[in-house]
């Protein structure tokens, strides 16, 4: 003989299933776009200072249609090579062969779309140049080029509108300080 369910627990399987019917029924929340479908428009801008002192303020802006960007930037220099084998026998050294330095900017960009209108960005940036000869560090010779590199790489996260401070760090040679501003916009 079957025993009888009690009241309560009767009560209780009927309110949890007709529960589950209405939440069944409901329509499904708006699915957050992936950050492919959303254009972005990310503005780095690369400034170097001197003190007080503003010594550049380079912009760069890139649209961001999906989820990765990349922006390539610069030019080949030629830098003359010195013979070694014609500074053992004495003589002053000679041209030798002619290589060629990469300079310029290099930033690389992926973007998340995150929850609440956030997107995460993880932003690469490479950027080389040559020192003018009023500026050569200390160790370097005039007529000789000297070159001076900076790269960073990171995360952030920031809402449309929002800027943030990718990074901020000071050459030791010549007490120029660089930083790197990032601003994301949506758009419309």
């Amino acid at each position: 003989m079957k025993k009888p369910v009690p009241t309560l627990a009767l009560v209780l399987m009927c309110a949890l299933g007709a529960s589950a019917i209405v939440r069944a029924q409901e329509p499904a929340p708006p699915a957050r776009p992936p950050a492919s479908s959303v254009p972005l428009k990310v503005t780095v801008v690369i400034s170097r200072s001197q003190g007080e002192k503003k010594i550049s303020n380079m912009p760069y802006t890139l649209s961001v249609i999906g989820n990765h960007v990349s922006l390539r930037l610069g030019t080949k220099i030629p830098v003359m090579m010195v013979s070694a084998a014609a500074a053992v026998d004495g003589k002053s050294p000679q041209p030798g062969p002619v290589q060629y330095q990469d300079v310029g900017t290099n930033i690389d960009c992926d973007v998340k779309a995150l929850d609440e209108g956030r997107f995460q960005l993880n932003l690469t940036v490479d950027d080389s140049s040559v020192y003018a000869d009023e500026q050569t560090p200390p160790g370097g010779s005039r007529g000789n080029p000297s070159f001076r590199s900076f790269r960073a790489s990171n995360s952030m996260v920031l809402r449309d509108g929002q800027t943030g401070q990718l990074t901020s760090a000071t050459d030791k040679l010549t007490g120029e300080t660089v930083k790197v501003d990032v601003t994301l916009t949506v758009m419309k």
